[in-house]
């Protein structure tokens, strides 16, 4: 199976109390920020792993895994990080972020696919950072393809997957046959979420994402690592989603004591306003 994985870098969630945001509100300055793999994105790594192994030998890896990322060139590095954890191969597509939104990143996509030729194409549900929610949908349509969204479980299949998707009173089981699009949720790298056709079912996964020791970091730099440039795939990129100003959000007031239940219940009714 050859897997085509997505992969964005952001600035990383836990440190969004530094985020800066200019008087004008025309942007945010990401100035001094750590940047790391968009979780959901790992995530969706993680999976590619595990449905090209066998579970008890990870380091022999049954298919293909390719992973693409949209940026400059410090993006690179976790492209890096994503070859030492087991992916075979990487594409960077040298672009910045004012120059692409999950429309553009969905057609450079699609061209990639042309040329990749992937069984699957998994990826994270989202970006952690603009939430649009929106990439994984388009690029299927723009395919043809079917597309799962939301996998929490994913179970190969002879020519597909069994994906079970997590709704509200339970779990919606959806068969997919090959090519697909299926993007993913953060309980998909649970120890029994994912299983290749390769897997034991009585295996069970470590919890989470692997991490990749020192030793697979350094064999990582030997391995390819193409870059492209975005008019490669998309001639005249036209984001659609336009921001038109940024604004912190308001600062919360300072919390108050009060002397009995009747107090509470007025203020939360009068001023809170939520009963």
């Amino acid at each position: 199976m050859k897997i085509l994985v997505p992969l964005k870098r952001v600035a990383d969630p836990d440190n969004a109390n530094k985020v800066k945001i200019p008087a004008d509100g025309s942007k945010i300055d990401t100035a001094g920020l750590e940047w790391k793999p968009n979780p959901f994105d790992e995530y969706a790594l993680e999976t590619a792993l595990r449905l090209t192994e066998d579970g008890k030998s990870p380091k022999a890896r049954l298919g293909e895994v390719v992973v693409v990322t949209f940026g400059p060139a410090d993006c690179e590095t976790t492209l890096r990080a994503a070859l030492a954890t087991g992916a075979t191969r990487a594409i960077r597509v040298d672009a910045e972020d004012a120059a692409i939104d999950g429309t553009v990143v969905a057609q450079a996509l699609a061209k990639i696919v042309a040329d990749e030729k992937p069984d699957l194409v998994l990826m994270g549900k989202q970006a952690v950072d603009g939430d649009t929610n929106q990439t994984g949908q388009v690029l299927a349509e723009l395919l043809g393809w079917p597309q799962a969204t939301f996998a929490a479980t994913i179970h190969e299949q002879e020519g597909g997957l069994l994906v079970g998707r997590e709704v509200d009173g339970g779990v919606l089981e959806v068969a997919v046959k090959f090519p697909a699009v299926v993007t993913v949720d953060l309980r998909v790298v649970s120890p029994t979420s994912v299983y290749s056709l390769k897997t034991d079912k009585a295996f069970k996964h470590n919890e989470g994402v692997r991490f990749a020791p020192l030793p697979a970091i350094m064999q990582a730099r030997k391995k390819p690592l193409d870059v492209k440039k975005l008019a490669d795939y998309v001639a005249d990129p036209k984001p659609t989603i336009k921001y038109l100003r940024f604004e912190p959000p308001p600062e919360r007031k300072a919390g108050v004591k009060v002397a009995d239940v009747d107090e509470l219940v007025a203020k939360l009714k009068d001023e809170a306003k939520v009963l």
